[in-house]
């Protein structure tokens, strides 16, 4: 397998630190901040593995996914974020992510999910239910999503003023 990897994200320390710490463990590491500069390198030199963020300043890191598929079919990719939800969750899974997690995480963590080949049906279900700030976050971003990220759309839907779902999006999620 080539050891070529690809990480995608705006945030120049998180790039820097994943980067360093890839390259100790022998991958050569190709860095993109945008979508744009993604595809650049990912044509130089098509990656084996490839970290996405999922929100980014322009197109989101999904619109990424089924381009990285069409340069290398074989590209293991997870997508990472630091918000969280469900829909997002299925809709990377679906454009062909084979992992996502949640910011923050280590380059252990990131190597962990990319080389998971099967679901695990070992894991633990949590005991506890998720908060009612954490409900509320999961069902805007699944009707975010149901409308194709309009956020004007998503407001009537949701019957609340355009500027409350955008400050409450602005928020980053609650964990539980």
């Amino acid at each position: 397998m080539s050891r070529e990897f690809l990480v995608v994200d705006d945030d120049p320390t998180f790039t820097r630190v994943l980067a360093r710490a890839l390259t100790r463990r022998g991958y050569n590491v190709s860095v993109a901040r945008s979508v744009s500069e993604a595809l650049v390198c990912a044509r130089a030199q098509p990656p084996a593995l490839a970290s996405v963020d999922l929100k980014m300043e322009g197109p989101s890191g999904l619109e990424l996914i089924e381009t990285l598929k069409a340069i290398n079919p074989e590209v293991r990719i997870l997508i990472l974020t630091g918000y969280a939800s469900i829909a997002t969750a299925v809709d990377a899974i679906k454009l062909g992510a084979v992992n996502y997690l949640p910011k923050p995480a280590d380059a252990d963590q990131i190597l962990a999910a990319l080389q998971q080949v099967a679901a695990d049906a070992e894991r633990p279900i949590a005991a506890d239910p998720m908060s009612v700030d954490r409900l509320e976050w999961e069902h805007i971003q699944k009707v975010l999503s149901a409308h194709d990220g309009n956020i004007s759309a998503t407001a009537r839907a949701l019957g609340m003023h355009r500027r409350t779902l955008q400050r409450k999006l602005q928020k980053r999620p609650v964990r539980r």
